[in-house]
């Protein structure tokens, strides 16, 4: 009898989901798991907890929702403080795992992992799927990851003329019955994994948990119950508030919902309500995190090196003083203060706050652009590794923009935020 291991990792979902899709169907017993690598929790070589409690509690509450969700389907979703090289190879052997499926990653940390996963884990067979892009990487309008082109407009223009979105996966029906001998265990709380507990600051412009429920929530208000849609691409570049803009990245960047997803509902909704430049510009931006997740698979760790992409050797710096004013939200530019105050105190940061912050630390200051990308990966709740540092790159002039733009931080406060209204929210509070 074969018995599947659906191994979950950015993927906490069941909808649209392959891996889960092909494990029940193809297998008699599906057990699922989960894994706390301690990796994550330590700090990055800048300086960093590579997680910190922001992402911590989101990825809590996305977990509470999916072990709720495959509960339905009588699937048993074990939790685990540990390496999953570690523990995988033990629960091969107790419950005769003779199948693993997960969702295929490519950076270099959970290639390790999974190497070494296939290395412990004996006569087991692994089925490795593309499950976190929009376009399917089998159905790209280039033959090879090396075809695709350093310019994303050359990018997306092919795409959308060549390429189509595929169909959504349904649900996987609920299995007869559960497997009762598989072990009961319990999702840690922040506490477990190192963190206090923490109050919400009511400031927030991310006032939302995790879990594919809640996404699902999100979209029907952000589409259906407000058609906050039709004025995106107006309204994406503010700064205050929980509508400015649809807020679906933290849930993609754990996988608690599928690009496809929100690519068919911005279509259904163009199909029932109305078309405009908005609605095309929420899929516009889909197709930009598929760009940098693309240009990670080609370029690899050249993605996490001084050079970038484009290999530039410029003069960084790495000042300890330069980096606490940063932090601190204490530099010369008001604009640059109000955004390092609103990530440290939330989590979360505007794209507009993203780019001019970043734009400030690489390209007038002229600090490591790295140091900056670690410092938004511990903190941010929508923390994607290919999103993050690649725009990043893209912003400190070592990525994908062919005019290498530099901010101008008083012209865009003033564009932005031309009654201080952001800024005194984060300053003068």
């Amino acid at each position: 009898m074969s018995t599947a291991l659906v191994w979950f990792r950015n993927d906490l979902r069941i909808y649209d989901h392959e891996a889960l899709a092909s494990a029940c169907k193809k297998n008699k017993r599906v057990l699922a798991a989960y894994f706390f690598d301690p990796r994550h929790f330590e700090m990055s070589e800048y300086g960093f907890p590579k997680t910190g409690k922001f992402r911590a509690k989101f990825l809590i509450e996305s977990l509470r929702e999916l072990r709720g969700n495959l509960d339905k389907l009588n699937i048993n979703l074990m939790v685990h403080n540990s390496k999953p090289e570690d523990r995988i190879p033990e629960l091969v052997s107790k419950y005769d795992i003779t199948d693993i499926y997960f969702q295929k990653e490519w950076t270099s940390e959970e290639k390790d992992v999974e190497e070494q996963v296939r290395k412990k884990a004996e006569n087991v067979d692994f089925h490795s799927f593309f499950q976190q892009f929009l376009f399917h990487s089998e159905d790209l309008a280039y033959e090879d990851y090396q075809e695709i082109p350093e310019v994303f407009t050359e990018f997306r223009k092919r795409q959308e003329k060549q390429s189509k979105v595929r169909e959504l996966i349904p649900v996987p029906e609920a299995r007869q019955e559960k497997n009762m001998n598989s072990e009961e265990t319990a999702i840690p709380g922040l506490k477990e994994l190192g963190f206090e507990e923490f109050e919400q600051d009511e400031r927030t412009a991310f006032p939302f948990q995790g879990g594919e429920e809640q996404a699902k929530k999100r979209v029907e208000d952000y589409f259906w119950n407000t058609r906050n849609l039709l004025k995106y691409k107006k309204t994406r570049n503010g700064l205050i508030g929980k509508d400015y803009s649809s807020k679906l990245s933290a849930w993609l960047a754990n996988g608690s919902i599928s690009p496809r997803f929100i690519y068919h509902e911005v279509r259904k909704f163009e199909k029932e309500v109305k078309s405009n430049e908005s609605t095309y510009w929420l899929i516009f931006e889909l197709i930009w995190r598929d760009y940098f997740k693309y240009m990670s698979l080609k370029h690899g760790n050249d993605f996490f090196k001084l050079g970038g992409i484009k290999k530039k050797k410029l003069d960084w710096n790495n000042d300890k003083e330069s980096l606490d004013r940063w932090i601190d939200g204490a530099t010369k530019e008001a604009f640059v203060n109000a955004n390092m105050k609103e990530i440290a105190a939330t989590g979360f940061m505007s794209n507009r706050g993203r780019q001019n912050v970043n734009s400030f630390w690489a390209k007038e200051l002229k600090q490591d652009w790295r140091i900056g990308a670690a410092y938004f990966e511990s903190l941010l709740i929508d923390y994607d590794v290919h999103s993050n540092w690649g725009n990043w790159m893209y912003n400190s002039g070592v990525g994908n923009d062919p005019r290498d733009r530099k901010f101008n931080i008083k012209s865009q406060a003033n564009r932005y935020d031309p009654n201080n209204e952001y800024q005194d929210l984060w300053l003068k509070n």
